[in-house]
Formats: structure tokens, sequence, C-alpha cells
């Protein structure tokens, strides 16, 4: 059987570090407010110029130069993100032409805090199928362009960044001992639009908007949805909370994570989490995660790896891997 693997992982965050004492000089907040609520303690704010294209391009290529390969071997760039350079073309075909790439496609996918694990879903077709060989999946968000900086409930829990994965087509025997990705699980359920979403765009506003959130709706909706998609995980494979090895979920709220991680029997000790560092960084924050763990010696070759994510729409997502 045909499986796409992870080659190579890479991740890039913006110079400038923004802590919530900062942020307490600006509103009304404070750090302990902060660090209760969400377990954030600073984030990555991209300079001015520094747009989502470029952070993904410093992702992909750590991510390439990690799993050894060039620009020229990847034909396909599926990049997910909520705040792209342009309303078109897409950030995907901006990374595609900095890295010097003149072959194969390039496009974004738009599922916000879910994004790269749709993205990675995507990808993971497209290899599986035979229609491509190696793949850049990236998560890129540049969330502090739509910030109201007036609203503590939304400004303090944002960051931005970038993760990258390279997938490669491998073969595999077909069961749950393959190394690459073993199943996916996306959904979606569009009636939740005003619990978390952006007051603007090009059809309505002419705008790019700026962030809104229902933060209790949110939270309650979140760990039910995450648990949903996870035990469709566990049941298509056969492992279980207790015979995975990691746990890299989306890093939104530490109270969020958590819960979840409570919820389905997974221990605190597989749980990657780096929300404290780097806030909440939409579709970036899984492979920043990721990366951190690799980078750190936690996650090594061979481990089994579930990821899963929430956002707005509202989207939800999982993935389970052998790395």
């Amino acid at each position: 059987m045909r499986r796409s693997r992870i080659a190579g992982v890479g991740s890039y965050l913006p110079a400038r570090i923004v802590t919530n004492a900062e942020l307490a000089g600006r509103m009304d907040t404070s750090d302990e407010w902060i660090r209760q609520r969400t377990g954030i303690g600073q984030r990555h704010i991209a300079a001015e110029g520094e747009t989502t294209s470029m952070l993904g391009v410093k992702a992909a290529e750590a991510a390439l130069a990690h799993a050894g390969l060039k620009a020229s071997d990847i034909d396909l760039i599926v990049l997910a993100t909520a705040t792209p350079d342009y309303t078109f073309p897409s950030a995907a075909t901006q990374v595609q032409a900095a890295l010097g790439i003149t072959h194969g496609a390039a496009f974004d996918v738009a599922a916000v805090c879910s994004g790269f694990v749709y993205a990675l879903t995507v990808a993971d077709k497209f290899i599986t199928s035979g229609s491509n060989t190696r793949a850049l999946v990236i998560g890129a968000e540049t969330f502090s362009r739509i910030l109201d900086w007036e609203d503590r409930t939304t400004a303090v829990l944002f960051g931005d960044g970038a993760g990258a994965v390279v997938l490669e087509a491998s073969e595999g025997k077909g069961d749950a001992s393959d190394t690459g990705v073993l199943t996916t699980h996306l959904r979606s359920d569009g009636r939740h639009r005003a619990k978390l979403y952006v007051d603007g765009g090009p059809s309505t506003t002419g705008t790019a908007g700026h962030l809104r959130m229902e933060g209790r709706e949110v939270f309650k909706h979140a760990v039910g949805m995450i648990t949903d998609v996870i035990v469709d995980a566990f049941a298509a494979t056969g492992y279980s909370a207790e015979t995975i090895d990691w746990f890299v979920p989306h890093q939104a709220n530490q109270r969020i994570i958590t819960a979840s991680a409570e919820k389905l029997g997974i221990a605190m000790e597989k749980v990657v989490l780096t929300v404290d560092r780097h806030g909440n960084t939409s579709a970036a924050s899984i492979p920043l995660a990721f990366d951190v763990a690799v980078k750190d010696g936690r996650i090594a070759r061979g481990d089994v790896v579930l990821i899963e994510a929430m956002g707005g729409g509202f989207t939800w997502g999982s993935a389970l891997f052998r790395y």
C-alpha cells in the first residue's frame, strides 16, 4: 500500500516576542489573568513587512533541510492559512516562487485552526493516489494583522509563526504498523460561524476585518468535537490513549488541551505543549509544536503521533501517523 511519510519537519517564529507584561501595559489585563485562563506567557509577532508567505518559506526551508531534500524535489505545496498575503494569488504560490519551484501545484487551504490537519489530509490523498511524490505541507499565520488590540479577550490569545512538514511517498503493508499517515478524519459545521469568525472580507465589507470570538461557546464545543474525531482515529487504527506515543494538539488554550486529554484518558506526559511560548498560532500551531518535540528529542522515528484541532466555522479534525 502506498503511504505518505513525514521525511522532514521545520518551523519559524518571528524575532519579536510580546510578553503578557507588555500587553498589560497596553490594555486592561495582567500576566496572572492571561496565564490562569489560557496558559499563555508570550507570543511572537511578525515584523512590519513580514508576511505569511515569508514565514512559510522559512519553515519550508527548515523542513527541506531536515529531510535532506532540495526544493526541486517537491511537486506539491498545500499551505493552510487564514491570513494570506493577498486575496489572490495564494500564499502557497508565493512560497513556491520564493523556493524557485516551477513545476507541480501549489494552493491554500482555509480551515483556520484546523488548517494543518486539513492540509495534511489533502496532501496525503494526493500522494497515496499516485499523482504526486513529495509535498510541502505548511501552516503559516500572521494573526496579529486581524486582531483588535483593544479587545483583551482575543488579543492576548494569538501569535504569528509557521511550521512545515515534507511528506513523501513510501510503501507499506496497509496496516497500522506502517510508517506514515495511518488515518485522517475531518468535520465541519457552518452553523457555528458567529462563535468564531472575522468580521470582514472582500464580498462583505471589502476589508480584512477583525477576529471575533464567543470564548465560552468555543470552549463548550471544543472538547466534545475534538473527542469525536480522536475516537474515530482510534477506531480506524486500533490504537488507543494507552498505545499512542504522543499527542500533539492544536495549541489554542491549555485548559482545552488538558480537558481533552483527561476526557480521552491520554496521560499529560504524552502531551506536547507549546502554547505557553507561542500562544495560539492557528494553522501553524501543530507543526510548530511537532517540530519542537522532534528537535528536542522527545518524538523519535517510529513513534505513533496523534494530532487534532478545532477552528472557526466550526471545522475540526484529527490525524494519526507513525513518524
